[in-house]
């Protein structure tokens, strides 16, 4: 068996310590859990999470600014063969850790993922898009291609990410755009319906904050396109549409996130990608 790490990226989320339960209940425990935490975590949480589950090796780490950046810069700190990430805001079933890196044990693949299942019934309309645009990800997206895997519940050879790193250059797509590398660089992905986890999907309750949210996600999604040639590609592809009407504000915010991504990218692609 490879020895693991499972890793949480956190700046101030409560919901961490419900994840650290989950963890110290698995039928496959990790030899580590990393708190990757923002240098803006509070101390209390933090403290907290040391001494919540004292049967899993916890290991708190404060990193620079954000989660993204905090992620990037925890790569020199992973000495396990084999790291999963799971996201503060997730609950893991008992057989989640073990049915996520078999297959890379087996050397079956270089990196692996699983799809989430709401924590609750949605409670607003918010609630239920996200839900609805999540489980489409898993349903239509994910099987056909890794490149679209959300990191919040993937595992990898730790030589890998340590080989391509992340790109802090685009925070909110840092993970397509390391998976469209590692797919490129002959690494092979393989999807695992049977590691899934429960995801807290309540967030912004408010129309705008939802809305701000989204469109941060949509221009990095389209840096990360534009950085990797894919945006005809993507332009072209046809998939299931979600029905909600919260579709149709997506679609007007698209054509104006395109265009900032555009501004954006040709701004920092000089910059160093760490």
């Amino acid at each position: 068996m490879a020895t693991v790490c499972v890793e949480i990226a956190v700046l101030d989320d409560r919901r961490l310590l419900v994840a650290l339960d989950s963890l110290a209940g698995q039928r496959r425990r990790p030899d580590r859990v990393l708190i990757a935490a923002s240098v803006a975590s509070p101390g209390d949480l933090l403290a907290a999470a040391q001494v919540r589950t004292p049967q899993l090796a916890v290991e708190v780490a404060r990193l620079p600014a954000g989660v993204v950046a905090a992620r990037a810069a925890s790569l020199p700190l992973l000495r396990e063969e084999i790291v999963a990430f799971l996201d503060s805001d997730e609950r893991a079933p008992a057989g989640w850790l073990g049915e996520l890196v078999a297959p890379i044990e087996r050397g079956e693949a270089a990196f692996t993922g699983g799809p989430t299942r709401p924590s609750r019934d949605p409670q607003t309309s918010i609630e239920r898009y996200d839900d609805l645009l999540e489980r489409s990800i898993y349903e239509n997206l994910v099987p056909r291609s890794m490149t679209y895997v959300p990191l919040q519940n993937t595992a990898w050879q730790a030589s890998l990410l340590r080989q391509l790193g992340f790109d802090s250059r685009i925070p909110y797509a840092e993970d397509h755009d390391l998976e469209l590398r590692a797919t490129r660089a002959g690494a092979r992905g393989l999807f695992v319906p049977e590691a899934w986890v429960y995801h807290d999907k309540s967030g912004p309750t408010s129309l705008g904050r939802w809305a701000l949210k989204r469109y941060r996600y949509l221009v990095a999604m389209a840096m990360s396109l534009y950085k990797n040639g894919e945006l005809s590609g993507r332009l072209r592809e046809r998939r299931p549409p979600v029905r909600h009407p919260l579709r149709y504000v997506e679609s007007l915010m698209k054509p104006v996130a395109l265009a900032h991504a555009w501004i954006r990218w040709r701004r920092v692609r000089s910059r160093p990608a760490g």
